[in-house]
């Protein structure tokens, strides 16, 4: 397949697209999040937004029919791209060799769920990807979480979900991601895309969002304990942190002891408190109570 609709880099537009799913007789389906993105335009942006520097080896999420592979093989080191769905896995490497021959070699295509995906062939400096809207936040932390070396994350998600990650206390979107998210990394916001770049177009805005990561903050009780607490603190957003931890604590009064002794007040509520008080309140639970239950 030749470069069409003026693209002479190779990318793909709209007309490449909709080539290609007909050839592979492909119908994007909601159940994987399919909406493939169509401009070329959007995907060099999404590329500079990135700020890779060459030897990145970038991690690519859900790379569908290619239109940001493309674009990022000029400008990493190494591509690993993961693909649920296995017709496309098998046509990503074909597309590629066939649009960008020079950059082939740079590209490792795996047919897996992101979400099952704990070791790569290699370590991740990087992540880049136009994240399926149902599975966004779980796909981000999971992968945040299992490999220490990606220092950088450039995604685009729903802009409902972008907002919630880059949101600060206070917000009326902030919760449990804005919050887990910081255990790992600075969250920003980077953009917003509209629909039009999309086919099939959706019925929502994407936003991108750019995560950097940082060294966790200092916790005698660790990750799993302070998440614990996050959960705990948003289950029921209208309930004060005495009541609402009341459960994990073991009693609204041990709540009450390990939120002054965090230096929290009690009759605040969970939306107002950033990662560091969190982790806290899990020490202090994790003091007065033994080990949160997790």
């Amino acid at each position: 397949m030749t470069p069409a609709e003026g693209e002479s880099d190779g990318l793909l537009g709209g007309r490449d697209i909709r080539a290609l799913a007909s050839a592979l007789d492909l119908r994007p389906t909601k159940r994987w999040g399919q909406n493939f993105v169509t401009d070329p335009n959007t995907v060099r942006r999404i590329v500079a937004a990135a700020r890779l520097d060459g030897d990145d080896v970038v991690l690519e999420v859900g790379p569908g029919l290619g239109s940001l592979t493309l674009a990022l093989l000029p400008h990493a080191r190494r591509v690993i791209a993961v693909e649920v769905d296995p017709v496309l896995a098998g046509q990503l490497p074909v597309t590629v060799a066939e649009r960008s021959p020079r950059f082939a070699e740079r590209l490792t295509v795996l047919q897996a769920d992101a979400m099952r995906v704990t070791e790569l062939p290699d370590a991740p400096t990087a992540m880049v990807a136009n994240l399926p809207y149902n599975v966004a936040v779980p796909v981000v932390l999971h992968l945040l979480e299992t490999f220490a070396s990606l220092r950088t994350v450039l995604v685009m998600v729903q802009k409902e979900v972008a907002d919630r990650l880059a949101a600060g206390p206070g917000s009326r979107v902030y919760g449990v991601p804005s919050v887990k998210a910081r255990w790992f990394a600075d969250v920003e916001p980077a953009g917003n895309i509209g629909t039009s770049v999309f086919w099939p177009v959706p019925h929502v805005e994407s936003g991108l969002v750019r995560i950097t990561r940082r060294d966790p903050p200092a916790s005698a009780a660790g990750r799993a304990a302070t998440f614990a607490v996050v959960d705990a603190a948003f289950a029921q957003r209208r309930k004060t942190l005495r009541s609402a931890l009341s459960g994990l604590a073991g009693s609204a009064a041990v709540a009450e002891q390990a939120l002054r002794a965090a230096g929290v007040d009690p009759g605040q509520r969970g939306e107002q408190l950033d990662i560091a008080d969190y982790v806290r309140i899990a020490d202090a639970l994790a003091t007065r109570s033994g080990e949160v239950s997790v």
